[in-house]
């Protein structure tokens, strides 16, 4: 499985403007497994539960919340490219969409 950190680098999807992209992107999302929804819901958990444990702790350590907005950052980097790497194989090819 390729790892794509940008959907410009899906190759069905590098012609098209971002909105398609984005809007076929959702659409194949929409046919993962119960398997892969569930790993990608656990791998969301395990990023925002430790921002919230974090932000609690601010009334006696603010510099909890400096760490719970670097672990929030971690959210996009981590979750849309493994996301987009699981969707992708739900994607037409280019050459299937030729012999259409």
């Amino acid at each position: 499985m390729n790892f794509y950190f940008s959907t410009r680098r899906i190759p069905s999807l590098q012609h098209l403007p971002l909105a398609e992209r984005m809007e076929r992107l959702d659409a194949a999302s929409k046919k993962l497994t119960v398997p892969e929804k569930t790993l990608l819901n656990l791998l969301k958990l395990l990023i925002i539960v430790p921002v919230f444990a974090l932000i609690l702790q601010t009334a006696s350590n603010w510099t909890a919340l400096l760490w719970a907005g670097f672990v929030f950052l971690l959210y996009p980097l981590l979750v849309k490219p493994i996301q987009y790497s699981m969707s992708a194989k739900y994607l037409p090819s280019a050459s299937e969409k030729e012999n259409e």
